[in-house]
């Protein structure tokens, strides 16, 4: 299951786009919590940790708990954005929780035992149809990926739903069908033999310039 992790962030008295770049030339990163009923809460975040929390994976099913002027806010992140040059973030929306709380997220799939699938032995392809299964589940309970056994399936099988094991509190949002997480695709053909087929027969006129070089030799002679 995912951990809670504690963030300490400083409250905005300033917001707007003048006021975000100020923040972000400071090493900081604007966020906002709401929900709950609650007015929106404007924070701001050391550019540095979140950046590392980012990259270390599961950050948008990670539960914080973020320190701001000596209260705790128990939240999930909901939405961020990225300078779509320097890769940088920009700003992040926080979602407040409860404890006992329900949400729905997208948690990843995680592949296993390629090596026992008689499919892939014999050359097939894994073709991944969902890289992620959103599902409803507890706040304090919010699984860091969903495990999918490819154990013994062959070229021209699927992976439905119904064969993954979810944990317990953990349900897909869609529940009206058998849907696929994954098929083992025949190997791509890279290219057809034409050995057998006729190689057409090209008769080659020679160039003006050839002629008249066949006629200079034969005046000389």
């Amino acid at each position: 299951m995912s951990t809670e992790n504690t963030l300490n962030a400083q409250a905005r008295e300033r917001v707007g786009k003048g006021a975000s770049r100020e923040l972000r030339r400071n090493k900081l990163v604007p966020a906002v919590i709401y929900g709950d009923n609650k007015d929106p809460l404007p924070i701001a975040l050391d550019a540095k940790e979140m950046t590392l929390r980012l990259h270390s994976g599961g950050f948008m099913i990670t539960v914080f708990n973020i320190e701001v002027s000596g209260e705790s806010h128990r939240v999930l992140a909901k939405d961020y954005q990225l300078d779509p040059i320097k890769d940088t973030i920009q700003h992040i929306d926080f979602f407040r929780i409860t404890k006992g709380a329900t949400l729905v997220v997208e948690i990843p799939v995680h592949f296993t035992n390629e090596e026992e699938s008689r499919g892939i032995s014999r050359g097939g392809v894994l073709n991944i149809v969902r890289h992620t299964i959103e599902v409803e589940c507890r706040a304090s309970a919010i699984p860091e990926y969903i495990e999918a056994d490819l154990t013994g399936l062959d070229i021209g099988d699927s992976l439905n739903i119904s064969s993954i094991s979810l944990p317990d509190g953990v349900k897909p949002t869609i529940d009206d069908r058998d849907f696929t997480i994954a098929t083992i695709a025949a190997p791509a053909v890279l290219g057809e033999d034409t050995s057998d087929e006729e190689t057409p027969e090209v008769e080659i006129i020679g160039e003006e310039g050839d002629e008249s070089d066949e006629e200079n030799g034969d005046n000389k002679n």
